[in-house]
């Protein structure tokens, strides 16, 4: 007579349902990215650099955070909502980008 080994299987079995979500939130919890905060001197030099592409009419490469994650963005800024706290942006493909004041992390003359 042999044993099988059911890998897993077994141990899973053996823990509770409540175990097992604690566990699924952990590993999500793990992944998530945590935005930076900014001081008064990288917000000056950020807002700096948008009003000289602005005058200019140059292109910006923007990292923002949005929905725990950073993203990248290149284009022109179109509009800045000092209302609504956002940029609107334009890319390469004429398509409008909406990114919160908030979001933005970085801001580089392209």
């Amino acid at each position: 007579m042999t044993l099988r080994d059911r890998g897993s299987l077994k141990w899973t079995a053996m823990m509770l349902p409540e175990h097992v979500k604690a566990l699924r939130e952990f590993d999500w919890d793990q992944s998530k990215k945590v935005k930076p905060e900014l001081d008064e001197q990288q917000l000056e030099i950020i807002e700096e650099t948008i009003c000289e592409a602005m005058a200019e009419n140059l292109d910006l490469c923007f990292t923002y955070f949005k929905q725990d994650d950073f993203h990248l963005l290149i284009g022109k800024v179109h509009y800045v909502d000092n209302f609504r706290r956002e940029l609107r942006i334009v890319d390469y493909h004429d398509e409008l980008h909406k990114i919160k004041l908030d979001g933005v992390i970085d801001v580089k003359i392209n």
